[in-house]
């Protein structure tokens, strides 16, 4: 409370600071209060007490053959409302300097539910055709000019890749062409390993995930592809204590396009990836490997397929529709043991969630009926899942905002 409370007042303070010393930053203030009301026809996946829904969660049959996730529930949560404070400063090597420094209710971990986390904390600097960004901001595969408009806090997971990463970035315009290479590393949305989910094995490969993506943007049409690398190193000992570096490498692909006109919205968005559990989506990694005198472990990619798309239509009264759909691709080696990833018996998911939104100046009615479905099996040998069964969760959500 004490922080938040801190950072309240010192942005007061520099909103109502005399700005004629040309060397003082701007600051504008925003954000939204916003409250969930959902209910789930069935236990789920989720963050938060369910205010992040992911998929369905398998049948859990009794002794008596009855499934015990086929319980419904509810819940009401305001964790998501959130402060943003711009910052527009001076110029600095001839480029504008600004930032941005932005956090929420939403917390750290399920046990820190309504603590005030942070999601952006970067500084930039923007020359003509040329910029620079330092800190914490979307990962690149979530493009922030084409993400679904889903009224659920999810936007879109587990078919869009979602995290925000500290990065060092850099765009280079041409006119309506960009390109926009990353540098990352992980803090709140991590990899899986053999001591959980952690930074710690890309902090130990020492090298940050990289990204390039190219982007083109005219008036009303954007497109744009990109190609994401990162190496973990899961073990730094073996099970027998023995100094280890093996290390798993894995590529991810992107492309995406968005239209507008006028009150009409479409955009679609592939993508094919290797352990992007990371990214709150299938996959991860698995040993496909082991030498049993010395602990010593090989490892083989997850690997996975999603494509979703999204249309909208209206201003005051804006109906839309996302649909999504992910496929588990498995590994291209035999896995022989452990799993690194969320989840490791589901094929498919599949997402229809058509909604309707009011607005009214700055408040904002919303809802939505999310339809998830999703495959559950066995894992074969290369973690490719069959004898599947389907089960089938219903959200209806009502979202109520106020923007300031």
């Amino acid at each position: 409370m004490k922080r938040i409370l801190l950072l309240f007042a010192i942005m007061v303070s520099y909103s109502f600071s005399q700005t004629t010393n040309e060397n003082v930053p701007d600051i504008k203030l925003s954000g939204f209060i916003k409250t969930d009301f959902f209910f789930d026809s069935r236990q789920v996946a989720t963050f938060r007490e369910g205010h992040f829904l992911l998929y369905p969660l398998n049948e859990s049959l009794d002794a008596n053959g009855e499934d015990l996730n086929s319980h419904s529930s509810f819940n009401a949560l305001s964790i998501q409302s959130r402060v943003t404070a711009k910052f527009t400063g001076p110029l600095v090597l001839g480029a504008k300097s600004g930032g941005m420094l932005e956090g929420e209710f939403f917390g750290t971990a399920d046990a820190d539910i309504n603590g005030f986390r942070l999601r952006h904390a970067f500084v930039t600097f923007n020359w003509e055709k040329t910029s620079l960004l330092f800190g914490q901001t979307w990962h690149p595969m979530f493009v922030a000019e084409v993400f679904p408009q889903v009224v659920s806090f999810n936007t879109g997971s587990p078919f869009q890749p979602f995290a925000r990463n500290p990065q060092i970035r850099f765009t280079q315009s041409f006119d309506a062409l960009k390109v926009i290479a990353v540098l990352l590393t992980q803090r709140d949305f991590t990899s899986n390993g053999p001591a959980g989910f952690s930074s710690t094995y890309l902090r130990n490969t020492v090298i940050p995930s990289a990204h390039l993506q190219l982007q083109y943007k005219s008036e009303s049409f954007i497109s744009g592809g990109g190609v994401d690398y990162k190496t973990l190193t899961p073990r730094i000992a073996t099970t027998k204590n023995l100094k280890a570096d093996e290390t798993i490498s894995s590529f991810a692909g992107l492309f995406y396009a968005k239209y507008t006109s006028s009150d009409f919205s479409w955009m679609a968005e592939g993508v094919y990836g290797q352990n992007l559990t990371d990214l709150l989506m299938l996959g991860g990694y698995a040993v496909s490997a082991v030498d049993t005198s010395t602990g010593y472990e090989q490892y083989t990619t997850l690997n996975t397929f999603s494509i979703w798309t999204d249309i909208s239509y209206g201003k005051e009264i804006q109906p839309g529709l996302f649909a999504g759909y992910t496929k588990n691709l498995g590994a291209d080696e035999k896995i022989v043991g452990s799993y690194y990833t969320r989840i490791n018996n589901i094929d498919k998911i599949f997402r229809v969630a058509p909604r309707v939104v009011f607005n009214f100046n700055n408040v904002r009615f919303s809802t939505e009926l999310d339809i998830t479905s999703v495959s559950y099996g066995k894992a074969d040998e290369f973690g490719k899942v069959s004898d599947t069964t389907n089960v089938l969760n219903v959200r209806g959500l009502v979202a109520v905002y106020y923007f300031f």
